[in-house]
């Protein structure tokens, strides 16, 4: 199933090349699932493999090097715009790291972009491995910045403690709104200077990590 789709092969021979062990471990993993239906798709393999390697190895990310880890941002708000267009529910999914069945059928559709983002996460493990970078966590200065710089380019209070600390609205946001916050959130953060925004690039690598 995986040969059916030739974007998300390059991904898992990339895996294989680069991490032999972790290859095994996804396959042997897919491949013992009860997998039937609308699971039985390269999309819903290639969100699995992603998945395992996360959880993993992902924190390895957050010691590679800057132009990796920008990578890594660059192909989310890639994948963001995207999912603005066609499904503002999908991409606030995405945005708190939810792979809903709007978004594989997003995936199916946008195969190369979503292996993409799927190859820069894995080409940063590997960069992480090798360069091992060790980066100080963002202090309160740097949160205070990017609060402001997101504040200056139109985000509101509710919007900004979503994206930063994870606070649900009350009321909730539509999803529209939600979606062009994420965008932003991205967007901002890509002109903060260069090592306020390491340190925050590689502390959300280590969350998502960890979640």
């Amino acid at each position: 199933r995986i040969a059916e789709a030739p974007e998300v092969a390059r991904f898992f021979d990339r895996l294989r090349l680069a991490l032999p062990g972790e290859y095994e471990t996804a396959i042997g993993a897919l491949a013992r699932r009860r997998i039937g239906g609308g699971d039985d798709t390269p999309d819903y393999y290639l969100s699995e493999a992603v998945k395992t390697l996360r959880q993993s190895r992902g924190a390895l990310a957050a010691k590679a090097d800057g132009p990796a880890l920008a990578k890594v941002f660059a192909q989310q708000l890639a994948v963001l715009n995207a999912l603005s267009q066609r499904d503002p529910k999908a991409c606030v999914d995405f945005l708190y790291g939810g792979a809903s069945e709007a978004f594989f059928r997003f995936s199916a559709d946008n195969r190369g972009l979503v292996s993409d983002l799927a190859t820069a996460g894995l080409e940063a493990i590997v960069d992480g491995k090798q360069k091992n970078i060790a980066r100080p966590a963002p202090n309160e200065a740097d949160f205070q910045m990017f609060e402001a710089a997101l504040k200056k380019a139109g985000l509101s209070q509710p919007e900004i403690d979503a994206l930063l600390d994870g606070k649900t609205p009350d009321p909730p946001l539509p999803d529209v709104k939600m979606c062009a916050a994420g965008r932003t959130y991205l967007q901002t953060l890509a002109g903060l200077p260069d090592q306020t925004r390491m340190r925050i690039y590689s502390l959300a690598i280590d969350l998502m990590a960890r979640s």
